[in-house]
């Protein structure tokens, strides 16, 4: 099995175990919704987890088009996510031993990617979340809220 094949695998199953294997040490990932590129394995798996939670939560998740190289691949796909459409696509690069080294996720409309960006932040950083919430509250309380909450 290729590493497509193997990713289509862990999408289908979501046996997201089954990235231990299938992930490089050093791979990068490429989030659309953090600024800077997230690396190593552990890190990597824990965005394609909440990734996978929240963009096939209702099952719409369905890759629709591929193109495949030797190395490389581009899948588009397409779901929906609190009846807003993402399209979007996954840039996968993979070494020698088949594993993964480079994921990067692409999604639009702009609509998409804002509603991506808020229910990854609940999954990925709920305290931050809490905090911030906290924050504004006790600002509006004190009537001090900034322009920039």
């Amino acid at each position: 099995m290729n590493p497509i094949q193997k990713w289509y695998e862990v999408v289908k199953t979501h046996d997201l175990s089954k990235l231990d294997t299938l992930l490089d040490e050093n791979v990068i990932f490429y989030s659309p919704i953090v600024y800077t590129p997230q690396r190593g394995k552990n890190i990597t798996k824990t965005y394609l987890m909440a990734a996978s939670k929240v963009l096939d939560e209702n099952k719409s998740l369905e890759y629709i088009k591929e193109v495949i190289g030797n190395n490389s691949a581009v899948l588009e796909f397409k779901t929906e996510v609190d009846g807003i459409y993402i399209n979007g696509i996954d840039l996968i690069s993979w070494n020698e031993e088949g594993k993964i080294t480079e994921f990067k996720v692409m999604v639009r409309p702009l609509k998409a990617v804002n509603k991506l960006h808020e229910r990854m932040q609940i999954l990925l950083f709920p305290k931050k979340l809490r905090y911030f919430s906290w924050l504004k509250k006790f600002l509006i309380k004190k009537n001090t809220l900034c322009s920039f909450v």
